[in-house]
């Protein structure tokens, strides 16, 4: 396998770009909640590259960046610092997806994300 983990530096470049895509209100809630670039542990996918980048916390869910995935998803946490086995997301989507869905929670109570689980092993289904 070639796969390498993103740097901090490819990471806050993605993070710089995707902010200057956003809308005022998103850009405004974004600033309010993001954070320094952590890693968070996340047993067992996490493991591959020292843990996953943590971007931003508000109330008990975190976003962050998957690099196996190439994409940003988020979680619900109980514990600092790590995201738990059954929260690993495998969406690959831009970071404004979760930001703006983040957004309409918060406003409207009601959270619409749709949300891909870790793989499955086994055959895949033909139909």
């Amino acid at each position: 396998m070639d796969w390498q983990a993103i740097s901090e530096d490819r990471l806050l470049s993605l993070l710089n770009e995707a902010r200057m895509r956003m809308s005022w209100p998103e850009r405004r809630f974004w600033d309010a909640i993001s954070i320094p670039p952590h890693k968070w542990q996340q047993h067992p996918f996490g493991e591959f590259g020292g843990g996953f980048w943590v971007v931003a916390v508000v109330g008990p869910q975190v976003v962050w960046y998957n690099d196996i995935e190439d994409g940003f998803n988020r979680s619900r946490f109980q514990q600092f610092g790590t995201i738990p086995e059954d929260e690993y997301g495998c969406n690959q989507d831009v970071l404004e997806l979760p930001i703006r869905q983040l957004l309409s929670w918060i406003t409207t109570g009601h959270d619409v994300a749709a949300r891909f689980g870790p793989p499955r092993p086994g055959e895949f289904p033909v139909v």
